[in-house]
């Protein structure tokens, strides 16, 4: 029996999901199942770190994503191929920008085009509306499926009846699914714990909003042939192998209306520089300054970086036609390109630079050239980038905050009843470099019994929060800025900030 499991969320589900992505991989290849989908909840913010781990790992991941529609339609979208890949970009970024932060919003009329190079799964509720299902035959023809959850809450036999006779009256196939919240059942107090952060209540309050039962974590294969028909496990495998986009497939393209007609990237670079040279040294370049300058702009050429150049140059050129104070830093100041740009300040005739410190062909990863720009003008330069390059094609990299020691027993805390005043006396106490296993100590100190059953779930729990993924917030000022519509590649979602868009990947996935 061959089974994939196609309906997972990770901890880049804020407060829904308990485990990490990388853990949700290593578990899946562990059991044996021949595939994974990571469908976080309207994001893809955990997918390239589960790539990494699927990599590793040696099992295929599928792209894909969870939507509840405004009309309260749950539905779940898996990557085909690259264009169903960029479809899901285009709706996540489409919902998300429609709301405030964190948010989303999407109805029915958004999938009329029926998500091209997608396939769908529906999940019924327990009251099957009959409209609905012909919606979903209509808008996504045979590649919509229906999917069957089951997690022994004593109505899986009625369940399965149910779906089975929607599933004859639609003729919607039917396939297996495990709606996973975390790799293993020993998270189970951890996911409720979130679920009662998210809404802001007590875990002994949280009642029906909290899951039956541990369920909903990655099942080995002989439990999952107990509960589901086989038709229905191997349903999912072979879904799962329609799904053959890759992450690696993606394709990053420089902006190029900054090279004049008549030129080519190159070309212009090459005049930028020379432009420079007779403006750093009017007296004439020393030939071994031009003799480097050469060897530079010759491996910008065969490494294809000479749009990050010519973009950057742009910025700062027009920042400091503004006034703008601005000034290049760290290895940049390598290059004698830069300096010709008025990108850096070392001047190559008086300093030996080593420009492999800033590029290299062996590194084989492109250059990191860091611009500061004055705090109370930056904001200009930012707009001016959204400007130039329409809110379409830029938007900031994101910043994935996590959840500290203290900011672990703030939330923990509240959930599990203890006072507020308990909650900043301990939160207080701890030091945002703590390492979780140090609380036991600074519980102590502060009066707490630390044979407590209370006090050992706090420690254990805040434990386990410790690193999870809590928001995501907006990079100081790293742009990502694409030739093409950005959301093709990665999703773009509002920013806590006005008039500022961020992308759904850190710095570092990115």
């Amino acid at each position: 029996m061959n089974y994939a499991e196609l309906h997972c969320l990770s901890n880049f589900s804020f407060l829904r999901g308990a485990s990490h992505p990388h853990e949700l991989v290593r578990e899946a290849r562990r059991l044996g199942y021949t595939a994974l989908a990571l469908t976080d909840e309207c994001s893809l913010a955990g997918i390239v770190r589960a790539w990494e781990a699927s990599k590793q790992a040696g099992l295929p991941l599928i792209a894909g994503s969870e939507f509840v529609l405004a009309d309260g339609l749950k539905l779940v979208l898996l990557a085909e191929d690259h264009g169903g890949y960029s479809e899901i970009c285009r709706l996540i970024t489409l919902g998300r920008q429609r709301a405030g932060k964190g948010a989303y919003h999407l109805g029915r009329e958004d999938f009329t085009g029926g998500a091209r190079g997608c396939q769908l799964l529906w999940i019924p509720p327990a009251a099957v509306i009959e409209a609905d299902a012909g919606w979903v035959k209509d808008c996504f023809g045979e590649r919509a499926h229906i999917a069957v959850e089951l997690h022994r809450d004593g109505s899986d036999a009625r369940r399965l009846e149910q779906l089975h006779a929607l599933s004859h009256r639609s003729g919607l196939p039917l396939v297996a699914a495990g709606d996973v919240h975390m790799h293993a059942r020993s998270r189970r107090v951890l996911q409720d714990t979130l679920t009662a952060v998210r809404h802001g209540c007590r875990l002994a309050d949280a009642g029906y909003r909290l899951f039956a039962n541990g369920e909903r974590h990655l099942r080995p294969l002989e439990v999952l042939r107990r509960i589901y028909p086989p038709a229905l496990l191997g349903a999912s495998a072979l879904l799962a192998e329609r799904c053959r986009f890759r992450l690696d497939q993606l394709r990053y393209e420089y902006p190029h209306e900054l090279v004049p007609a008549g030129q080519t990237a190159s070309s212009w670079l090459r005049v930028l520089t020379e432009e420079g040279m007779v403006r750093r040294w009017p007296a004439g370049v020393k030939p071994e300054v031009r003799e480097l300058i050469d060897k530079e702009l010759k491996l910008i050429a065969t490494l294809r970086y000479e749009h990050f150049f010519l973009t950057v140059q742009d910025i700062v050129a027009w920042a400091r036609s503004r006034g703008i104070l601005c000034q290049g830093r760290g290895s940049a100041a390598n290059s004698a390109v830069c300096y010709c740009l008025g990108v850096t300040e070392v001047d190559p005739a008086r300093m030996n630079l080593l420009f492999e410190r800033f590029i290299s062909a062996e590194r084989n990863e492109p250059p990191d050239i860091d611009v500061d720009f004055e705090h109370e003008r930056r904001e200009e330069v930012i707009q001016y980038v959204y400007a130039k390059y329409g809110r379409h094609r830029a938007a900031l990299a994101a910043t994935v905050i996590c959840y500290r020691p203290r900011s672990a027993i703030r939330d923990v805390g509240k959930a599990l009843g203890f006072s507020p005043g308990q909650v900043d006396r301990l939160a207080r106490s701890v030091a945002w470099w703590d390492e979780p296993g140090a609380l036991g100590e600074r519980l102590v100190r502060q009066g707490f019994d630390p044979q407590a059953q209370s006090v050992q779930r706090l420690l254990q729990l805040v434990g386990e929060l410790a690193g999870f993924p809590r928001h995501l917030s907006q990079h100081v000022g790293g742009f990502v800025i694409s030739d093409r519509c950005l959301s093709e590649l990665v999703p773009v979602e509002n920013a806590a900030m006005a008039e500022r868009t961020v992308i759904q990947w850190d710095k570092d996935d990115l």
